[in-house]
């Protein structure tokens, strides 16, 4: 009976882990993917696209 208990309670955690996880997935709007690594954090997406648009348009030829 013991055993069964705590195979429930493990069961019962990992269910909520999962669901944690899914809600911070899906919900959560924070800086960064949903992996909570920390390593997309620091990155300006916007200032990577300017510099993208200007070394586009520098390679263009003038018309």
């Amino acid at each position: 009976m013991v055993q069964q208990i705590i195979i429930l309670l493990l069961f019962v955690a990992a269910v909520a882990y999962i669901a944690h996880i899914l809600y911070r997935t899906f919900f959560v709007k924070t800086d960064g993917c949903a992996k909570s690594c920390g390593a997309c954090g620091g990155i300006d997406f916007k200032k990577i696209e300017q510099e993208m648009t200007k070394r586009k348009n520098a390679a263009l030829p003038k018309i």
